[in-house]
């Protein structure tokens, strides 16, 4: 048992390094859109579709990457995942031209996707005691947190410094490192085996499905949008309609419908999508208005958010664990959400001309207190009663739950901002801005309220799996 802490931890280590790098890709490229739309030519509508292209390939493939990984074997689709991200970042790095550029950011999500998809079933494997279990994924919380943070800063400086295909091409080294070593150290559970069951008509109904439903999101009341989102909405509502018919009837569904029948697994996962609306639609909404409000640069930007991802580093690394080992996820949830929804109610009252020591540190250091217990706690309860032979499916649907609500978040907030700051009869364009970005905050709120009335109510008592693994499943020799 000695020997597998180690390594256990080492596995853990390569599992959030790739979490990391995907963190750091998505917020490093927004911050280099700029310079990217200037250099390729892009079009201000077609810029998007640097950022879009990822998401749908993405949030569009998680699903079966799961199923693959329950069949194949976690470690293969991972490994897997990481080397098309790894190759794809290398064809961004390089790209001469704006559809090159597009296809590169299609196969960076495409590969992201499957080595996302299994990350917390692993974890949850490697981990299966609570206490253990809520320190791993508190680690794993806080490379989320830090990488978006860090992504701001990192991105600035090396945009500034190197040009934009540096934010790609840093990737293939460290790809590489992380790839390599992960073959030595990540657990090589063998699977079930594809005649278990992959149902190919229903993987390609979710997954364009998925990918229709989180454009329709991200282009909600976007003029530039090549369809009207409702239609787009309609049409993704209708393929996930056919895809649950296809389970169905399938012999061997992607996904059984005994899963989506479980009411935790709905529950739960229902308040990881208004965790991270809140989380990913502050982050995009606080950016804004530590720029266009108080006047900071990108570089600037980056350092004010630093404070969120230090607190959530020391809360989830040496308090989460010990708070949810005594008194569970659910508790700790509620008290985390509690936290989290005070944070937003003092940024929602912000002044229009602010200090940050005064009014922006203060939430920042609330939220990082409420996020740092949230994040592990909500994962816990929604993988909880997850049996070995279903950790990659329900890791899927977890993480897809995670991007449709980031997604979902970034879109409501941003269009709310928007939406008030037109309409507002303040003086100038500065305190317009300001009401719009305040009245966003107030709505994540509620999206936080929301959040701890479900949890509250209808997560009282998780599940157990029906058939734990007591001990921690073996891990490879180098």
């Amino acid at each position: 048992m000695s020997r597998s802490v180690p390594r256990r931890a080492a596995a853990l280590a390569v599992l959030c390094a790739m979490s990391l790098m995907i963190v750091l890709d998505s917020t490093i490229v927004a911050v280099a859109l700029p310079d990217i739309q200037r250099e390729l030519g892009f079009s201000p509508a077609g810029v998007s579709w640097v950022v879009n292209a990822y998401l749908l390939a993405f949030a569009g493939l998680l699903l079966l990457a799961g199923r693959l990984g329950d069949l194949l074997g976690a470690w293969r689709v991972f490994l897997a995942g990481l080397g098309v991200f790894v190759l794809a970042s290398l064809l961004c790095g390089l790209a001469t031209s704006a559809g090159l550029l597009i296809a590169g950011r299609f196969l960076q999500g495409a590969g992201g996707a499957f080595a996302a998809a299994v990350v917390l079933g692993m974890i949850v494997r490697l981990y299966p005691s609570p206490r253990p279990q809520a320190r791993a994924l508190g680690i794993y919380s806080f490379t989320q947190a830090g990488g978006a943070a860090l992504g701001f800063v990192v991105g600035g400086v090396l945009t500034d410094a190197l040009g934009w295909p540096v934010i790609f091409l840093i990737n293939v080294p460290i790809g590489i490192a992380v790839w390599f070593f992960g073959r030595g150290v990540l657990p090589r559970e063998p699977g079930l085996g594809l005649g278990a069951g992959l149902d190919l008509p229903g993987a390609a109904l979710i997954t364009a499905g998925l990918a229709l439903g989180v454009y329709a999101i991200t282009r909600t009341g976007s003029p530039e949008a090549l369809t009207p989102a409702t239609a787009t909405g309609a049409a993704a509502l209708i393929l996930i309609a056919g895809f649950l018919v296809r389970q169905h009837a399938a012999p061997q569904p992607l996904i059984p419908l005994r899963l989506l029948g479980r009411g935790w697994l709905l529950r739960a996962n229902a308040v990881v999508v208004l965790v991270f609306a809140t989380g990913m639609g502050f982050q995009f909404v606080n950016a804004l208005f530590v720029q266009q409000v108080m006047g900071y640069d990108a570089l600037g930007t980056g350092l004010a958010f630093l404070p969120t991802p230090v607190v959530i580093g020391v809360v989830s690394l040496f308090v989460a664990a010990r708070l949810t080992g005594r008194f569970g996820p659910r508790p700790v949830l509620i008290a985390g959400l509690a936290t989290l929804l005070a944070g937003l109610l003092l940024l929602s009252r912000i002044p229009a001309q602010p200090t940050y020591l005064i009014d922006m540190l203060p939430p920042l250091t609330v939220m990082g207190l409420g996020i740092g217990v949230t994040i592990p706690s909500i994962v816990m309860l929604a993988m909880a009663g997850a049996a070995p032979s279903e950790t990659g499916m329900v890791s899927g649907f977890s993480n897809t739950a995670q991007q449709t609500g980031g997604a979902l978040g970034l879109s409501v907030l941003a269009a709310v901002a928007a939406a008030r700051a037109s309409t507002s009869s303040a003086p100038t364009p500065t305190a317009e801005l300001h009401a719009g970005y305040t009245l966003a905050f107030l709505v994540a709120a509620g999206f936080v309220l929301t959040a701890l009335i479900l949890t509250a109510t209808l997560l009282r008592h998780a599940p157990r799996s029906s058939a734990p693994p007591t001990e921690p499943i073996a891990v490879a020799t180098a």
